[in-house]
């Protein structure tokens, strides 16, 4: 993930509240878990000791991963997105030209994502096919299932 990873400047925010969270109060945790699991003896037999040692690891990639994360994060502001094509933080109004339905989504970073707040991310399928796209333009969108097509009604911030 060594890409540039474009967020709002409320999830920059947010990751920097959780690195911060994660170095201190995470790490004190781990290393409480670990003192615990020390106490019961033997260590070569000591489950408990290789669970918290396992969670130890997964709690530094996760503070590794937020670090690169920030470190190649790029804040956009709102006033400065073209709305005259789909680009990231745009809502884009799409219909699906199968079916007719018709669904609003806002293209965000992977960090952002929520399929359920109608944020999908810029590298997801769809999002890839609309990046580009003007309003009255048919975006084709290659999924698992076969290409779909969606046609831009509208674009705003």
């Amino acid at each position: 993930m060594s890409g540039v990873n474009y967020v709002t400047k409320e999830t920059l925010e947010q990751m920097k509240e959780e690195l911060t969270f994660l170095k201190t109060k995470g790490r004190a945790e781990i290393a409480k878990a670990i003192a615990e699991a020390r106490e019961k003896g033997d260590l070569k037999e000591n489950a408990e000791y290789d669970a918290a040692k396992e969670a130890q690891g997964l709690h530094e990639a996760k503070v590794a991963s937020l670090e690169n994360a920030i470190a190649t994060a790029r804040i956009l502001d709102a006033e400065d997105i073209d709305t005259s094509k789909v680009s990231i933080l745009c809502k884009v109004t799409i219909t699906n030209m199968a079916n007719k339905k018709t669904v609003t989504y806002q293209l965000v970073s992977e960090k952002e994502a929520d399929l359920k707040a109608g944020k999908i991310s810029v590298t997801s399928p769809i999002g890839k096919g609309l990046l580009g796209k003007k309003v009255g333009e048919v975006a084709d969108v290659i999924a698992p299932n076969g290409v779909l097509k969606f046609k831009v009604d509208e674009i705003a911030i």
